[in-house]
């Protein structure tokens, strides 16, 4: 029986569901977490989505995640396939890791958006060392939303839901761990995930990824003082960091795929390209120069 095609909005918030094969964890330890959150920061950057609650548990996970104008099934096969890839390597095993593709339903309101936030932070009460203090699990956002730590893996924006609740960060934390202890126990039915042809809108603003790829060329070889034509030319060790950050934004604001970015550098194979793209991410993360370097983008090209 073929599947039914999965409803997307490209300004939609998602409520998105992983889970594994019934035989085999896939978190079979905190590492290997810790390996899933850190492929999903490396997409995060390339695609600039927003994540708005996670929990992890031993065989499946539960994301809020706001597209901000990307395809959520790009990137999520992006995050999946390479975990599989590296989850099977590390544990020496063959085959299927993911029990059928990842599971996503459009979050329709903000009463189902706070609900379903609370929904997520209560999984960790099926775990007896958490059943009454599911605030103290490590691989779930509900601490940073209590203001009980610092999101440790810089991956949650909390603010964006709290604010939904009170504009006061201490009334904001006061009624959701409510929410989260009484008023989600009900929610079962409600978070099943069925195809719901419904959109969630509300003022935040979406990033529209529908720039020009010379724009990105001219405004990087500007930036790092080089030549535009050394962005096309092979092996070229000078422009190495110029054309990384080139293909980053390409990927990031045109929706470009590998194949796309070979055609307008030219002469570049798709892996050069993602290995390229790779290399982008490790440049705004790690080097200052770099760090702010898609929002000044955005600042300078957006009508």
């Amino acid at each position: 029986m073929p599947r039914c095609a999965r409803i997307k909005s490209e300004n939609g918030i998602f409520h998105i569901m992983i889970k594994s094969i019934s035989e085999v964890p896939f978190f079979k330890n905190n590492s290997d977490k810790d390996m899933y959150i850190n492929f999903m920061k490396h997409y995060k950057k390339v695609y600039n989505f927003k994540v708005y609650a996670y929990c992890f548990m031993s065989n499946h996970a539960h994301f809020i995640i706001d597209a901000n104008g990307a395809d959520i099934s790009k990137f999520m096969h992006g995050i999946n396939f390479r975990f599989a890839i590296n989850f099977n390597k590390k544990h020496n095993r063959n085959g299927h890791l993911f029990q059928n593709r990842f599971k996503s339903k459009v979050i329709h309101n903000n009463r189902y958006l706070i609900r379903a936030s609370a929904y997520i932070h209560r999984n960790p009460i099926d775990i007896k060392k958490y059943k009454n203090f599911p605030e103290q699990y490590k691989y779930s956002s509900l601490p940073v939303y209590l203001g009980l730590k610092k999101d440790y893996f810089n991956l949650v924006d909390e603010d964006f839901i709290m604010q939904l609740i009170n504009t006061n960060i201490k009334k904001a934390r006061k009624r959701y761990i409510n929410i989260v202890y009484n008023e989600s126990k009900d929610l079962e039915k409600e978070i099943e995930f069925e195809d719901e042809k419904t959109h969630y809108n509300s003022e935040r603003t979406i990033l529209v990824r529908n720039f020009n790829p010379d724009d990105i060329l001219h405004f990087i070889s500007k930036k790092l003082s080089m030549p535009k034509i050394k962005l096309h030319i092979k092996n070229c060790k000078t422009s190495t960091k110029a054309r990384a950050l080139s293909v980053l934004l390409m990927r990031s604001l045109c929706d470009f795929n590998c194949k796309d970015i070979c055609k307008i550098l030219g002469n570049i194979t798709q892996s050069r390209v993602s290995s390229l793209c790779s290399l982008g991410v490790d440049l705004i993360e790690n080097e200052d120069n770099y760090k702010n370097i898609v929002s000044d983008f955005i600042s300078t090209y957006s009508a």
